[in-house]
């Protein structure tokens, strides 16, 4: 059963009009649900300092967002336009929501059902943070778009522009080579097979490799720090996950508007309709499968749903279009944002911390309060990473302020972590003060040597015993204020020393090095 109301211009007016008004109202819910209580999240600060260190490659994600943060950067590198760029890339992804339920001759309510599963869903989460996942879902979505058009039309221009889509996801985030392999299993496994005796998918993949050959080639001169970071990512975060809790994350994810991901997988089995696009549910199981092998994070296959979200409400309308059933459309739209408005308050960073931490209980019963480390803790982690950034800048650029002139050539501004370096330098620019440096993260390659150090400003937690003996003096110059923040838990301050070991330079490479050898699989 299809129906069809495409063609007629009032229609196309109405559904333009109809998609401004949620474009709107998307961009502007995303900066809405940001209380001022909070600042950046840890993880945006290395990503904008990326723009510092323009390079092919990084050790924690691919080349792309550099860019994106130097065109942050050319913009005034504030909050409003890091902020800007997720809400955009959510934008445009429900914008080729909107185009897929159009594709598939859906109605203005399927167009409007599909826009609000998205608005009123854990993607309005992901959008708030300047990370790669943004961009991420929406090049996954286009690649899904690329995929039902060629298998609508058979046209051969689709699998060319599949590869520029793949090429460009992942110069953002490896994440999407996961559903290329899906896809390239179900594309298999089904009547599609013949796909892989044309020329234009290979092609298509040349494509690809033309576009990522650059941080392939950053990868092999840097010896793969990529297998070292899935490494450690496996070892330190992905062990803590549990394979059931991932499978009952991915209806959680939608809330209220669950259905209709349940109404996309029936809609694809069994209306005659779908019958051209069926191939698109074994690209989801294999990937699902796939993710639920590894231990992923809930969040890594966010990108399956869009497309489910269009077959999805294309086929309630149709169920809901005749007689009195079309009544029932409010009621849809009511189990939507409903419990999505309910929960806004402990989903975004709208409440004061404090407020959350005396409502813990609440969080703690939705499983927001536990962390990467498997424990909880009185705020939500990405809440508590949004936190004390601007205090240990100010704390960083005081301590400095305390170091003779002359010897401020020689004085070594370090973190413990490339969070603490990040905040430093984004809130201590256009300040007399230089870049922080941290044996963490893409860090270690950025690391500032030098052959004479005679003062050390370190912004984090007392030095090891190791470099103890080599202070001749140390005195900790502030504490953090802020006990909810993550970093004041895992006890942060700035500290001055001085009366340094003239051997304390060569024992810093020395380390240095064994860090960089760690990430480079030496």
């Amino acid at each position: 059963m299809t129906h069809r109301i495409t063609g007629q211009p009032e229609h196309y007016r109405t559904s333009s009009w109809l998609l401004l008004s949620f474009i709107i109202i998307k961009m502007i819910f995303q900066f809405a649900v940001l209380s001022p209580c909070y600042e950046l999240h840890r993880d945006e600060y290395l990503h904008l300092d990326m723009a510092n260190h323009l390079a092919a490659g990084y050790l924690s994600v691919p080349p792309l967002t550099a860019f994106n943060s130097l065109l942050v950067q050319w913009l005034g590198n504030n909050f409003f336009w890091v902020k800007f760029f997720p809400a955009l890339y959510g934008a445009l992804t429900m914008a080729l929501i909107w185009k897929m339920v159009e594709k598939l001759n859906g109605g203005w309510f399927a167009q409007v059902l599909a826009a609000s599963v998205f608005l009123c869903s854990g993607f309005s989460r992901m959008n708030i943070l300047y990370q790669p996942n943004s961009f991420d879902i929406l090049a996954w979505t286009a690649l899904f778009w690329c995929l039902m058009q060629y298998l609508q039309t058979g046209e051969n221009k689709w699998l060319l522009w599949m590869g520029v889509v793949t090429g460009i996801g992942i110069l953002n985030k490896y994440n999407i080579i996961f559903l290329v392999i899906g896809m390239a299993g179900a594309l298999g496994l089904s009547a599609h097979r013949k796909v892989y005796k044309n020329k234009y998918l290979y092609t298509g993949m040349g494509i690809a490799l033309v576009i990522i050959a650059p941080n392939i080639i950053w990868q092999l001169q840097h010896g793969m720090p990529v297998l070292h970071h899935m490494k450690e990512l496996s070892e330190n975060q992905l062990v803590h996950v549990s394979r059931i809790s991932f499978l009952g994350d991915q209806l959680l994810f939608f809330m209220g508007g669950a259905f209709i991901v349940v109404a996309a997988v029936i809609g694809l089995i069994f209306s005659p309709g779908f019958r051209p696009y069926r191939v698109i549910i074994g690209v989801y199981a294999l990937t699902i499968l796939l993710f639920t092998y590894l231990r992923a994070k809930s969040y890594y296959a966010a990108g399956l749903y869009p497309v489910l979200l269009a077959f999805g409400s294309v086929y309630w309308e149709q169920i809901f279009t005749h007689d009195w059933t079309r009544y029932l459309r409010l009621l849809w739209l009511a189990l939507i944002v409903v419990p999505f408005a309910l929960l806004v308050n402990v989903i975004f960073p709208v409440m004061k911390p404090a407020q959350i931490s005396e409502k813990a209980g609440k969080f703690k019963k939705l499983g927001l309060l536990r962390w990467e480390d498997g424990q909880d803790h009185s705020l939500p982690q990405d809440f508590a990473d949004m936190l004390g950034w601007r205090e240990l800048a100010d704390m960083a650029w005081q301590t400095w302020q305390r170091v003779p002139e002359a010897d401020r050539p020689y004085t070594l501004l370090i973190c413990d972590n490339y969070g603490e370096a990040g905040a430093l330098n984004y809130y201590n620019k256009g300040r007399n003060i230089p870049l922080a440096n941290a044996m963490n993260a893409d860090y270690v390659f950025w690391f500032h040597e030098m052959d004479t150090i005679r003062y050390i400003v370190k912004i984090g937690t007392k030095p090891e015993a190791e470099y103890m003996k080599m202070i001749g003096h140390m005195e900790q110059t502030g504490i953090m204020k802020d006990t909810l923040s993550r970093e004041y838990q895992s006890g942060a301050g700035a500290w001055l020393m001085s009366d340094l070991s003239p051997d304390l330079p060569a024992v810093l490479k020395m380390a240095l090095r064994e860090k960089q050898n760690v990430y480079q699989g030496r």
